[in-house]
């Protein structure tokens, strides 16, 4: 739970919603248009939104409790919480005047209902902290729900081992004619249990069928991925502390910024933003944003969010450095960061970081999926490499010295930017920078010719 006066991210507010519908729908409510009379303050959120009917639908978040979050809706939906919460929380979360910090208390259509709870609470001999929220959040509070989110990650992973199991058992050549809805219903009860990154590979196992000639080797390999974190879930009390926490954060239990910050020592260095890049899935933009420290020499990758089309709020200038400190989330790997204190403006870079052949690039992601067997792709730089099309009509990065060379990952063949890199190479050796993966490299960034790496 975040302290009062702390806005959620966009992804605590999506991690509330009951199914995938849901998801979506508050989405497409996230923008200001249906608003009005929002606020929020005193822990609590608030809005009117227009419905099709000749009133508004008032809504109210209660943030304030220890033992979380509390909606009430005027709305006819029985999910908990409605499109309506999920939509205010997400406008909210982006920040911005659509949900301006009140200076006086809620309306009264929300404080009688907040008092009524209040009322309820204190009879049922919860007490005036948990009802009012004055008193700093319960650990023991925040255990018991941890705990239940557990066992109802563990429901979706048994019932996911026994679809993976009739899978196998039926033979892989039944899943040719299977329809992609079986697997998003599986999905949508992977993001029932609270498991958005089950969810995400149910649904990467659910193309896998139409994808080509090699798609009985990809079904068979995402299913021993996906059975292989199943596993690591159940079993995660006897793993070691960084491999559980890889495998949590797989599933899709990630730690709390505001804890991670607290409680894990920073790192400090002169970060050079390599690259920025946003993805829009209809319902909440991505953007990644890709650091390389100048002295330690560490990648990191920083994540932010924006709901209903809005950009995130987080945004650094490609090509500069920033003095800051990062703090990673556990993992086998650390490649996840938060930023934390920043010690000076952005300044400039003086030369790309210095990067390494095909072979080394290849290596790097080798080492790095040995520690975590679920990784897609890891960053590299390469140095000294010459963008030339390949005889199947892709694209490949050449060694300019040696003769290794890498793919550049079938999907993103067709992008402008792969015309672009061959233009500012000229033929000539560059520096680029990307991610190396088990479907080729995907280029992020390059360095003109003329520049010198460090």
């Amino acid at each position: 739970m975040n302290r009062q006066g702390e806005r959620w991210t966009a992804e605590q507010v999506l991690a509330l919603a009951p199914d995938a519908a849901s998801c979506r729908a508050g989405g497409a409510l996230a923008a200001p248009g249906p608003w009005s009379g929002t606020g929020w303050g005193s822990g609590a959120v608030w809005g009117e939104c227009a419905g099709s009917g000749s009133r508004p639908y008032r809504t109210v978040a209660d943030l304030s409790g220890g033992e979380g979050p509390v909606f009430h809706c005027s709305c006819p939906s029985r999910k908990f919480p409605c499109k309506h919460a999920l939509g205010l929380l997400l406008l909210w979360s982006a920040g911005g005047e659509a949900v301006p910090a009140a200076e006086s208390e809620p309306p009264a259509w929300a404080a009688q209902w907040r008092e009524r709870r209040r009322e309820r609470t204190e009879q049922a001999g919860a007490g005036p902290a948990a009802a009012g929220g004055r008193a700093p959040a319960d650990p023991e509070a925040a255990r018991r729900r941890a705990e239940r989110r557990a066992r109802r990650i563990s429901t979706g992973v048994t019932e996911l081992e026994q679809r993976l199991a009739d899978l196998v058992r039926g033979g892989l050549a039944s899943a040719e004619g299977a329809a992609y809805a079986q697997w998003d219903e599986t999905a949508a009860r992977m993001v029932d249990a609270q498991a958005p990154g089950l969810a995400s590979r149910v649904r990467e196992l659910a193309s896998a069928p139409g994808s080509g000639a090699d798609r009985a080797s990809r079904l068979l390999e995402e299913c021993a991925l996906l059975h292989t974190l199943s596993q690591g879930w159940l079993r995660r009390d006897r793993l070691p502390d960084p491999l559980a926490a890889t495998v949590r954060s797989r599933v899709g239990v990630t730690a709390d910024t505001a804890a991670l910050l607290a409680s894990v020592p920073p790192v400090r260095d002169h970060w050079l933003v390599l690259a920025q890049q946003d993805g829009d899935d209809g319902r909440l933009v991505t953007r990644r944003i890709w650091l390389h420290g100048r002295r330690t020499g560490r990648a990191a990758l920083l994540l932010s969010y924006g709901a209903g089309g809005r950009a995130p709020e987080l945004s650094l200038p490609v090509g500069l450095s920033l003095d800051a400190d990062l703090v990673y989330h556990p993992s086998a790997r650390p490649l996840r960061a938060v930023l934390g204190t920043r010690h000076a403006e952005p300044g400039p870079s003086p030369a790309p970081p210095a990067g390494g052949d095909a072979e080394a690039a290849l290596r790097a992601y080798g080492e790095a999926l040995r520690d975590d067997p679920w990784l897609e792709a890891w960053p590299v730089v390469l140095r000294s490499v010459i963008p030339v099309p390949d005889p199947e009509g892709g694209w490949q990065l050449a060694d300019a010295d040696g003769e290794s060379a890498l793919p550049v990952d079938p999907r993103h063949r067709d992008r402008a930017g792969l015309w672009q890199l061959a233009a500012v190479s000229g033929g000539a050796p560059v520096t680029v920078f990307g991610e190396c993966g088990h479907r080729g490299f995907t280029p992020l960034a390059t360095w003109a010719p003329e520049l010198v790496a460090l």
